[in-house]
C-alpha cells in the first residue's frame, strides 16, 4: 500500500499534470505495476466512501416503512456498487485504448483517473458532512454538489490532454468513458441489489 508521503507525490503530479506541466509524470508511477497499485486509492478513500455510504442508508431508510433493517449485507452491495464502478470505467477506457492504438498509454490513464478519485471522494464527503449538518442550505449545497461533478470532468479532460496528447475527440471520448458509464451504472446496479432509495 503506498504511504502517505507517495500519496501527497501523487497527487502533486496530478496538480502538474492539470497545469499541462509534464513535470508531474515524474512524481507519478505510470508502468503497468503503478497503474495496479493507484487501485490503492480505494483504500485511501475508504473513509469518505464510509462517510457516503452512512449517508446513503440515512437516506435509503428514510423512503422505506419503518422497522426496515439495514445489516452488513447492505454495505457488502454498496462495496460491490463502488467496485464495480472503480472497475467497470477502467475496463471500457482500456477497450477504448486498444481500438485508438493508445494501449502504451493505458497505464497512465488508470493511474491518474485512480489518484483523481481520492481527492474528489473527500470533496464529496465534505459535502455530504455539510448537507447533514446545515440542511437549511440544501439548495446552495446541490449546486456546489454539480460545480464538483463539473470541475471533477474538466479536471479529467485537462489531465489526459496531458497524458494523451493535443488530440481533442480523444481525449473527451476517453473523459466519457470513465465517467459517464459510473453515472447510470450506479443507479442500476443499486436498483438490481435493492439499495437505492424509492
Amino acid at each position: 500500500m503506498p504511504t502517505l508521503r507517495e500519496v501527497k507525490l501523487y497527487l502533486t503530479g496530478l496538480w502538474l499534470l492539470f497545469q499541462r506541466d509534464t513535470k508531474g509524470f515524474s512524481f507519478l508511477d505510470l508502468t503497468d505495476r503503478g497503474a495496479l497499485r493507484s487501485f490503492w486509492a480505494m483504500a485511501w478513500a475508504a473513509p469518505a466512501i464510509l462517510v457516503s455510504w452512512l449517508w446513503w442508508r440515512a437516506a435509503y431508510l428514510a423512503v422505506m416503512p419503518l422497522g426496515t433493517e439495514t445489516g452488513p449485507i447492505f454495505f457488502f452491495r454498496l462495496a460491490l456498487v463502488e467496485v464495480a464502478n472503480w472497475l467497470v470505467p477502467v475496463v471500457l477506457a482500456g477497450l477504448l485504448a486498444w481500438a485508438l492504438g493508445i494501449g502504451p498509454r493505458f497505464a497512465a490513464v488508470v493511474t491518474v483517473t485512480n489518484w483523481l478519485a481520492l481527492p474528489v471522494s473527500y470533496a464529496y464527503a465534505a459535502l455530504i458532512v455539510l448537507m447533514v449538518l446545515l440542511p437549511a442550505l440544501k439548495g446552495l449545497l446541490t449546486i456546489l454538489w454539480l460545480v464538483l461533478l463539473l470541475t471533477l470532468v474538466f479536471a479529467l479532460f485537462r489531465i489526459l490532454r496531458t497524458v494523451l496528447g493535443d488530440h481533442t475527440l480523444t481525449v473527451a471520448t476517453m473523459t466519457m468513458v470513465l465517467l459517464v458509464p459510473t453515472m447510470l451504472l450506479s443507479e442500476v446496479l443499486e436498483r438490481y441489489l435493492g439499495v437505492f432509495p424509492g
